[in-house]
């Protein structure tokens, strides 16, 4: 049940993404008089389809993306008859160039407008949740094995990254600052300060699904919020917990140690409130808990609609940015090509219970990455035609039809490695390979 929901999430997302990019073409084509003969979400056999005047709209059998038909113009159609037809007024190749580069990015331009406005408004009624960077930097850490495997120790400070102050844990192992050439963080450990650099190919680490449990945790100071329904015991809001039965006890992973092995037992607990210690006898219940509630350590910033506008805007964009450095990172070697999903990877970026917040960021987020590789200047892709047309543009000489055809059919044939590769990947993993 929990992979239908997830399916249908990604259905219903590229769904909406294929129809608005499509629909940026077809819109900008017939702002400039360019007959659409065909606008279709899904590719063929065709489900359905009707005809509005001069285009017929339609629904395919796949739903991995869609197309449309602009007369006069060379695409994965590869209608030669008409082609060798004299130009006609309303087609795409008899346009001036300017209005042909318009049509081609317009798909691109709506999906870069719907992942920022998506953003916007997640960041607008949300906010944003996070750990703040004081646990790491002045408690310290809990390492994890592929943290040890990085050089990271418990109870190390981590002071900067890429030797820049941080504000979120998470900013420790971001995309921003893995990707950054020659990353580094700059730990305390026992007095001492010094750089510890990120492993080569440590970033390929974030495509393990365990990943966050095994990485960091930061050690927390046991700090009481308040008691468990049906909890009758002498703490209160602010207590900090120091010690047990003697020994000194400052962070919550070694309470948890501590309270695993007096199970079913009544121990001593040294608790600190408003600078003076006590002392309580407390049992512990078969769940190893004595029945407080921690301190919540997250903390949520709220944005006004003008604050979230820019904020929205940056995360949008710092998606394609990102994404942009690791393909170039990818073919320098440092990123592991494995890391490319294709659809069945895609599913599991949505939840397996249906979150709207959850689909409309993943889908806003899916909507930047679309936009940034269709931009890419392969033959085939909107960005193949781009390029075209700005050499056209630069040159004052538009590339033969007989080479745009030659173009497309290499471009096609990329593509398709790129989805047998892409999709070889997905089902290895699907394997554990």
């Amino acid at each position: 049940m929990e992979t239908i929901v997830q399916v249908a999430q990604l259905l219903l997302a590229l769904s909406i993404l294929v129809g608005i990019h499509e629909g940026g073409h077809m819109l900008t084509a017939k702002m400039f008089g360019m007959k659409v003969e065909k606008f279709f979400i899904g590719f063929p056999p065709t489900l359905f389809s009707f005809k509005k005047g001069e285009t017929e709209y339609g629904l395919g059998a796949i739903p991995l993306g869609g197309f449309v038909k602009i007369s006069g113009m060379i695409d994965e159609s590869m209608d030669k008859e008409q082609m060798a037809q004299p130009p006609q007024p309303w087609e795409f190749r008899s346009k001036p160039a300017w209005q042909r580069l318009i049509v081609m990015l317009g798909g691109i331009i709506v999906n870069v407008i719907a992942g920022v406005i998506a953003f916007i408004i997640l960041t607008y009624n949300l906010g944003e949740t996070y750990l703040p960077a004081d646990l790491t930097k002045q408690e310290g850490i809990i390492a994890g094995e592929i943290a040890q495997e990085a050089g990271f120790e418990t109870g190390d400070k981590i002071l900067k990254v890429n030797g820049e102050d941080y504000d979120r844990v998470s900013d420790i192992w971001s995309g921003e600052t893995l990707l950054a050439s020659n990353a580094f963080w700059t730990i305390e450990r026992d007095g001492e300060v010094f750089d510890l650099p990120v492993p080569d190919g440590f970033i390929n680490k974030l495509n393990d699904e365990t990943f966050e449990l095994n990485f960091i945790e930061p050690r927390r100071a046991i700090e009481v919020e308040g008691l468990q329904d049906g909890f009758d015991i002498p703490l209160e809001k602010g207590d900090r917990i120091v010690g047990v039965n003697g020994e000194e006890v400052l962070f919550l992973s070694d309470l948890r140690v501590k309270l695993e092995a007096l199970v079913g037992e009544t121990a001593t607990f040294e608790i600190l409130r408003n600078g003076q210690s006590f002392e309580y006898d407390l049992p512990v219940d078969e769940r190893g808990q004595i029945g407080f509630v921690l301190t919540n350590p997250y903390q949520r910033d709220d944005y006004t609609i003008g604050e979230a506008i820019p904020r929205g805007t940056s995360k949008a964009f710092n998606a394609v940015i990102l994404n942009a450095k690791a393909l170039g990172r990818m073919f320098g070697g440092d990123v592991n090509p494995r890391s490319l999903s294709g659809p069945i990877g895609i599913v599991n970026m949505f939840p397996k219970t249906w979150d709207w917040n959850q689909f409309w960021y993943t889908t806003g987020f899916i909507s930047m990455i679309l936009a940034f590789m269709n931009l890419l200047p392969i033959p085939a892709l909107d960005g193949g035609h781009v390029m075209f047309l700005l050499y056209e543009m630069i040159s004052g000489n538009a590339p033969s039809d007989k080479f745009l055809e030659g173009a497309q059919k290499v471009g096609m044939v990329i593509l398709l490695g790129l989805m047998i590769f892409v999709f070889g990947n997905d089902i290895l993993k699907l394997f554990g390979i």
